[in-house]
């Protein structure tokens, strides 16, 4: 483990949270499984890593995913519990006992039947259609940040959230990111209907639409979950920072159509195609993609 080394067991870094075990870190925090005294039950603490706590920027933006979480209440979005400014920033969340959608997809090798691919995704609709009804794009949808448990999904990560604008350029993780987000410029609704998209063509394939270098699926894309541990780090790399030269192949090309790579019903797939459509007006709204997907479901399964 590069960096510092994390806080021990039984470290308290606020008041009535008592640090159980180290479960990830990315380039800028640490995330501790850790006991709430307040709560009586396990919880989930996120702090910025000691050698990065002399950057203002980090702490803020932890604090103000962690602000959010704390407000926002929808099932299908992971639950903020608290948010501690002194002696150093620290973001209670809840602790989920699922796996993601990348450990399932990746190590798991899991092909999901078609009308959990459908379910799925009108999950993922009504997180996004939420957060689009409180001013906030995600911008960093992908099966790293998705925890499934039975079923049911819980997105994670507000980290790179903002309204829709303008934004730098390569904002989100490579290889998930919209087009648009690649280039710079103004952001809508329609980059979140690509991360949607983007998901549940990597779900029903295993595999993402666009490889890099040719070094198979998901390659350099990023699997950092932020709660339940992961290999890389959407935070610090993705975040309008990195090489204007090296925007990702979504940029340059269309996706392949989801049925070259698996054979899905028709509806289902066109769906997910549409989703990934290059140009943002083409794309369907998130209640147009819920809708084209709940039709694909048996009635016993609609939401």
């Amino acid at each position: 483990m590069s960096g510092p080394e994390p806080l021990p067991p039984g470290a308290r870094p606020a008041p009535g949270y008592e640090v159980l075990a180290h479960l990830t870190r990315t380039g800028w925090q640490d995330v501790y499984d850790a006991w709430s005294e307040e709560r009586a039950c396990r919880c989930v603490l996120k702090l910025v890593r000691t050698d990065r706590r002399g950057e203002a920027r980090l702490g803020e933006r932890m604090l103000r995913e962690g602000r959010w979480l704390r407000e926002f209440s929808h099932p299908h979005l992971v639950r903020g519990y608290d948010v501690v400014t002194s002696p150093e920033p620290v973001v209670v969340l809840e602790t989920l006992t699922g796996e993601t959608l990348s450990h399932l997809v990746h190590r798991l090798r899991r092909r999901p039947a078609a009308a959990d691919v459908a379910l799925l995704g009108t999950q993922l609709c009504s997180a996004v259609h939420y957060l689009h009804g409180r001013g906030l794009l995600h911008l960093d949808l992908k099966p790293a940040n998705v925890v499934v448990e039975r079923g049911h999904a819980k997105v994670l990560d507000l980290s790179l959230a903002r309204p829709p604008g303008p934004a730098p350029a390569e904002l989100g993780t490579f290889g998930y990111r919209a087009p648009e987000q690649a280039r710079g410029g103004p952001l809508t609704a329609a980059a979140d209907v690509w991360g949607i998209g983007v998901t549940l063509f990597e779900v029903a394939c295993g595999e993402t639409p666009f490889r890099r270098g040719g070094t198979g699926a998901g390659a350099e894309a990023g699997t950092d979950d932020g709660v339940t541990g992961g290999r890389d780090d959407p935070y610090d790399r993705h975040d309008g920072t990195g090489d204007p030269d090296d925007r990702g192949p979504q940029t340059e090309g269309t996706a392949p159509p989801l049925a070259s790579r698996r054979r899905l019903p028709p509806a289902l797939a066109a769906a997910v195609d549409a989703c990934l459509r290059p140009e943002p007006a083409t794309r369907p709204t998130v209640a147009e993609l819920a809708a084209a997907l709940a039709a694909t479901l048996p009635p016993a399964r609609r939401p």
